[in-house]
């Protein structure tokens, strides 16, 4: 292949003339959530929390639990659809308002 060739690769040449970034640049900077400024802690608080991975920690855990119930029982919550282990807590958490667990 000759190197005069026009399908000959150009070198590359950076147009862009901005400033390097360093630190002090980005001290100078003033944090926002949306449009609302915030102090660097809570901004960078902020980011931390958004980039973490996976699901969000809950206010409150749950116990897993082997337990063992009445078959037309766990039929008639399963029966009411998506969520019935969640409805079936909501219904015993109810239930713990006007008994006494002992």
């Amino acid at each position: 292949m000759n190197g005069k060739s026009p399908n000959s690769p150009q070198p590359w040449i950076d147009p862009d003339d901005a400033p390097e970034l360093t630190d002090a640049f980005f001290e100078q900077g003033e944090w926002k959530i949306g449009e609302q400024p915030v102090s660097a802690a809570d901004g960078a608080a902020t980011l931390r929390k958004a980039l973490s991975r996976g699901r969000p920690k809950a206010e409150t855990t749950k116990q897993a639990l082997t337990v063992r119930y009445d078959a037309d029982v766990v039929a008639a919550f399963k029966a009411t659809g998506k969520g019935w282990q969640t409805r079936m807590n909501a219904a015993l958490r109810d239930w713990l308002k006007t008994h006494s667990p002992a």
